[in-house]
């Protein structure tokens, strides 16, 4: 599903990443750790295409990414990938409806489909009697499921999170946990999830150490 090969990245004189190889399959739900500083972020970015390695290639679902045009690659990103992040990003403005719709909207899905799918993704994540709520009446764990509806609107084979727990108290974090391999078993998502928590690595498929720009053996 995801192939990185030889994938180093610098900013200024400070390399971050130093040649990374690394296989994600299908289905997988792979956690990446390591020290603050290691790298674990920026290797997150470039899987996610939202930055260019120096050097090396990604391919997700057999498309090699970091060949493709900027409108091409947006378009890719927007179907075939999702996002979730420490503090859900969800937009104050909007309800936890329209926050769920935008990746459709953007997408190209009719106004109505998209409301029907956000509101499916929400029920899903139970939290259908929410959806009219803007994001200041949500509670910490409602937002972060929120976030997880709107990563998931278009159906991407990849989800990418970037310390999804991390803002989260602890009944929350093990719902939201649970709730990855729930989505795994019923949508066959893969998960590539970057994080500081060591319960939530020790669940996962795999665990990836990044150590000083590099993968850790063994």
């Amino acid at each position: 599903m995801i192939q990185l090969n030889g994938i180093t990245k610098s900013f200024g004189s400070l390399q971050v990443l130093k040649g990374i190889d690394l296989e994600i399959s299908r289905g997988e739900i792979v956690s990446i750790v390591g020290a603050s500083g290691a790298g674990k972020t920026t290797l997150l970015q470039i899987m996610g295409t939202l930055d260019m390695p120096d050097a090396g290639t990604v391919k997700i679902d057999g498309t090699a990414v970091n060949r493709m045009k900027e409108k091409a690659l947006s378009d890719f990103r927007n179907h075939n990938i999702g996002f979730v992040f420490q503090f859900h990003q969800l937009l104050p403005e909007f309800t936890a409806l329209e926050n769920v719709m935008i990746p459709a909207l953007i997408g190209g899905a009719a106004s109505k489909r998209a409301n029907e799918q956000a509101l499916e993704m929400l029920g899903f994540m139970g939290l259908a009697d929410r959806a009219s709520h803007k994001p200041n009446e949500l509670s910490g764990g409602e937002k972060q499921r929120v976030a997880v509806a709107r990563a998931l609107i278009n159906h991407p084979a990849v989800v990418l999170a970037d310390e999804p727990s991390g803002s989260l108290d602890t009944r929350n974090k093990e719902e939201l946990h649970q709730l990855f391999f729930e989505l795994r078993e019923r949508l066959g998502q893969t998960f590539v999830i970057v994080t500081h928590d060591e319960g939530l690595a020790r669940i996962t498929d795999r665990t990836i150490h990044i150590v000083d720009g590099m993968i850790k053996k063994g």
